[in-house]
């Protein structure tokens, strides 16, 4: 068993959080609008999940981390969405966010976008989960329906993951177009909480679709780097770096300050039903970006296989 730790984050109302993220993402953007909503339907498009909703015992789990991936790969280091479910004491728990493939299931390396509900008594998983690899073809990007190939619920290495009942409820919108400022929508949301909640750590997770425009997203090669990746450039010159198009689904995991769990404080992986996806940088048009987003406030962080020798490197 992996060792757990838990940890209770600061949980604002919605209503509070709605007046926090509008005064600071306006700082960020030209056209801000934050609302307390009804959560959409997931199962519908473009979000396609297996649930309804983002509600219920809302939590995030950090597991593992970069430092199994960097400087060199730890393969054997293997997680399992069933366990983690079990772990973070929500059986059945509905799994988003950010993590790596299990490269004893998929044979080589590769983005995982996780979307999964995690099995529950006799009910078996449902896994709408995604992975983006180089296609050894072209070396642009390959994306594929995991479950198409796939049957189990592994992931390797490291896992920002937003977990939940998938409940529906309310939720908070977030509108925002035409960025100004220098930050991600995300590191924006992520900032504008830790400046105004200091040193009581919020974290959120959610889904957020970039309706218009283009990103900036990287995916990781197929093959694991040979000479230890030890620098932020070093790491930048193996990723794959791509621009790709609207409209994109995307898994964001925050958490507004680190409370001493070595946390990756922001990650965001996303799909897209065009053929595209992966690691979420930034966007690329920032004059015609238009981001729609459902977020909820977690109430607890449960942090997994925290590496005990760690470094800074690749955590953007």
């Amino acid at each position: 068993m992996s060792k757990v730790e838990k940890f209770a984050f600061h949980i604002p109302s919605l209503e509070e959080l709605v007046g926090v993220l509008q005064n600071g993402l306006k700082e960020n953007f030209a056209d801000v609008h934050v609302s307390v909503v009804d959560c959409p339907d997931l199962t519908q498009e473009p979000f396609t999940f297996p649930v309804k909703g983002i509600c219920g015992k809302p939590r995030i789990a950090d597991v593992g981390g970069v430092p199994y991936l960097l400087p060199l790969v730890q393969k054997d280091k293997i997680y399992d969405l069933n366990t983690v479910a079990k772990e973070i004491q929500l059986p059945g728990a509905f799994f988003l966010g950010a993590g790596a493939v299990s490269s004893r299931t998929v044979g080589c390396n590769a983005e995982l976008v996780p979307i999964v509900q995690a099995k529950n008594g006799d009910k078996p998983a449902v896994n709408g989960s995604y992975l983006a690899k180089i296609n050894p073809e072209n070396g642009g990007c390959l994306l594929e329906k995991y479950s198409t190939k796939y049957h189990d619920c592994e992931f390797g290495l490291l896992a920002n993951l937003y977990a939940c009942e998938g409940l529906p409820g309310k939720v908070i919108e977030v509108k925002a177009n035409q960025r100004t400022g220098e930050l991600n929508f995300i590191s924006c949301m992520r900032k504008v909480l830790e400046k105004h909640y200091g040193d009581k750590p919020v974290g959120m997770g959610g889904t957020f679709v970039i309706q218009k425009g283009k990103a900036k997203i990287h995916i990781m090669p197929s093959e694991f780097s040979a000479c230890p990746l030890e620098t932020d450039e070093q790491m930048n010159n193996w990723l794959k770096f791509f621009e790709m198009k609207a409209p994109l689904t995307c898994q964001p995991v925050l958490v507004s300050r680190d409370p001493g769990f070595d946390l990756r404080l922001e990650h965001t992986h996303c799909f897209s039903h065009h053929g595209e996806g992966g690691h979420y940088h930034t966007d690329t048009t920032p004059e015609t970006v238009e981001y729609l987003g459902y977020f909820m406030p977690a109430e607890y962080l449960f942090r997994i296989d925290r590496p005990k020798e760690t470094h800074m490197v690749g955590r953007d």
